[in-house]
């Protein structure tokens, strides 16, 4: 018997780890259609500029870059009950941040987190971390 495959990260949105702090995430499936698909799974696609919003009771994927610089608006599929715990974040001060897109198998899968955006100083004060413990200084 053959063992499913574990979905590959096909893109990752670098930006939202530098502009975010990320909290728990939340994994929800996509309403494509073939050539959409096909465009993914060729890994011609972008995070870069796309924002996750909930409209009436649904989760839109926005400014999705597929191709030749077109972007696109894709409904997510998620359950009832993680679209009002993500309404409930959004109500709080989160937002919804596309963090990376997993194609392996059969479905096409987008990761999403709710985030607090980073300040100035706290941006300056992840890239010393991070340059601290690369042992640049």
């Amino acid at each position: 018997m053959k063992k499913p495959k574990k979905p590959a990260s096909v893109t990752v949105n670098r930006r939202a780890h530098y502009d975010y702090q990320l909290g728990e995430e939340l994994s929800c499936g996509m309403l494509l259609s073939g050539p959409e698909v096909r465009l993914i799974r060729d890994h011609h696609v972008q995070l870069k500029g796309s924002f996750v919003t909930v409209k009436n009771g649904e989760l839109w994927l926005n400014n999705l870059t597929l191709g030749a610089d077109t972007e696109r608006n894709i409904k997510l599929l998620a359950t009832r009950k993680q679209i009002l715990s993500l309404m409930r974040a959004k109500q709080d001060g989160y937002q919804l941040v596309p963090v990376r897109l997993l194609a392996g198998g059969r479905y096409i899968k987008l990761v999403i987190a709710t985030g607090k955006s980073k300040k100035k100083y706290d941006k300056r004060e992840t890239i010393k971390k991070r340059d601290l413990e690369r042992g640049r200084y």
